[in-house]
């Protein structure tokens, strides 16, 4: 069993599966650590039991930690233990020590992002501890959340007051625009004869560059 579906992974809102750690595992993402990669089954007693070994482990060392895969291992442990007993509180009191039905609920939800993000986490590009704050809202707004963090270099904290607000029923994209963090906005670096061309057929046909990419990316993506 996998802890991701096949690419594309939409919609956003779905619970991801555990047991094979696809994102910690793909050495393209995480390179030599790949082989270090621990697989959870929330229907293997024995494979509950480390995972409650580990949520204890990782409740007990997360606080400051860089170790981006360590955290989402973290995560995905949470997440089958809370399967494999059958509720937070459950998972809490099996992992024993302090951890509480908040903290492994929070990380639960870390691994129950879509893994297109889940692998920026694993890069590196995307705090964990952000990641946690864009788990808290829904469908495509964690998306929303995700790549304005990538483009536009937001900090843990803006993060969170953002999650605050999506959360509280605001739409993201005016959210965004109220810091002054342009919704869609990324750059682009084209090879010389494509840039070229593009600005050519905007000026010809009158358009924008962005409305030119917008709609061979529409193509391209059928849209």
């Amino acid at each position: 069993m996998s802890d991701d579906s096949d690419v594309p992974d939409r919609p956003a809102d779905r619970k991801s599966p555990v047991g094979e750690p696809v994102v910690r595992a793909d050495p393209s993402v995480t390179g030599e650590r790949a082989e270090e990669a621990v697989g959870f089954d929330p229907d293997d007693p024995e494979s509950v039991q480390l995972a409650a070994d580990v949520v204890r482990s990782f409740a007990e060392n997360t606080v400051g930690s860089e170790d981006h895969v360590y955290m989402l291992r973290g995560a995905a442990a949470c997440a089958a233990l809370v399967r494999g007993v059958g509720s937070y509180k459950a998972a809490a009191e099996r992992a024993g020590g302090d951890v509480s039905v908040a903290f492994i609920r929070k990380w639960a939800r870390v691994h129950d992002l879509p893994q297109a993000i889940r692998r920026h986490v694993a890069r590196g590009t995307i705090a964990p501890t952000a990641a946690k704050h864009i788990a808290r809202v829904s469908g495509d707004d964690r998306y929303a959340l995700a790549w304005a963090t990538l483009e536009h270099d937001l900090t843990v904290r803006e993060i969170r007051r953002l999650a605050s607000e999506v959360s509280d029923g605001q739409d993201v994209e005016a959210t965004l625009d109220d810091r002054d963090v342009t919704f869609g906005r990324m750059g682009v670096t084209l090879p010389p004869a494509q840039y070229i061309e593009l600005r050519r057929r905007a000026s010809i046909e009158n358009r924008h560059p962005d409305d030119l990419v917008a709609e061979a990316l529409d193509e391209f993506l059928e849209l």
